[in-house]
């Protein structure tokens, strides 16, 4: 008797299968339980981002103190300094102003020759062949290599400029929304043949909602590429307007030896860059993609 009730006492409990048990009673409460602060702040990215820029400017302060060689490296105060006494005066709202101007239009035509690029490549064999062939031979030829031609061609000013931007912008944007285009599904592009359209209705309905993904990264990157090619050509070139822009201001600082306004034009060109990129881009990719659920 007493093996018997050993052994039963062994047994595991039978579990009737039409009974259903809930065994994540624990884990449901702690999901519930609130979340602390730090749990709170570091759910939100923008905080996470200012974290980490702060983190930076402690760094170079920190640096640029120890150093202590202003004409070398300036510490994060005194190029604050440089910066907000520039801003009071004008001058970087007004050179920014005028490399924001050069760019967009670069930025707007490079966007523009890349889209009938691609709608030619989409539309026929020629046209997808084109492409790739111009995209291997232009794509690695560096924008600020063509500048020389581009200042022979059109001479000083801002078209020379303006036709490096709308190089460096088409193949970037042309291969990312190829890409993109041919990423999507046939069946997709039945349905929108069935529905009779074809050419640039096709890829205006179907194709471009599609493979928006690809297209933005094309943007971003093209905006990269134009921002960086933009200031390079007025470190190397000079003046790209009446006044110049952001670059020639900081290469007339540099002959000048002022230092803290070098970094303080480098710093605005950095927070131009994170202005578009955290802002402007972002609004548009959760107004389209995450909002269409083409990505977490």
């Amino acid at each position: 008797m007493k093996t018997l009730n050993t052994s039963l006492a062994h047994m595991e409990p039978f579990v009737r299968p039409e009974i259903v048990r809930n065994t994540q009673v624990e884990e449901a409460a702690q999901l519930l339980r609130p979340l602390s602060i730090f749990e709170t702040f570091y759910g939100h990215a923008w905080l996470r981002k200012t974290v980490i820029l702060i983190a930076l400017a402690v760094i170079w302060e920190i640096y640029g103190r120890w150093l202590n060689n202003p004409l070398l490296f300036p510490s994060f105060t005194e190029t604050l300094r440089a910066f907000w006494s520039d801003i009071a005066s004008g001058v970087l709202p007004q050179r920014a102003g005028s490399s924001l101007q050069t760019l967009l239009i670069g930025y707007g035509l490079g966007i523009a020759l890349a889209a009938l690029l691609t709608t030619v490549a989409i539309s026929s064999r020629i046209g997808t062949d084109l492409l790739e062939t111009l995209t291997s031979m232009f794509n690695p030829l560096p924008a600020i290599a063509l500048l020389p031609l581009a200042l022979i061609w059109f001479g000083l000013g801002t078209n020379s400029i303006i036709f490096v931007l709308v190089h460096s912008v088409l193949w970037a944007v042309a291969l990312n929304t190829h890409a993109g285009f041919r990423s999507v599904s046939k069946t997709l592009r039945m349905v929108g043949q069935n529905y009779g359209l074809s050419g640039f209705s096709l890829v205006g309905s179907i194709l471009i909602p599609a493979a928006f993904p690809s297209i933005l990264t094309g943007l971003k990157v093209g905006w990269a590429f134009a921002w960086r090619t933009l200031i390079a050509a007025e470190l190397v070139f000079g003046v790209s307007s009446g006044s110049g822009g952001l670059g020639w201001y900081i290469f007339e600082n540099r002959n000048q030896l002022e230092t803290a306004n070098v970094f303080a034009g480098l710093f605005f060109v950095i927070l131009i860059g994170l202005f578009v990129e955290n802002f402007i881009f972002a609004t548009i990719e959760k107004r389209t993609i995450h909002r269409w659920g083409m990505q977490h």
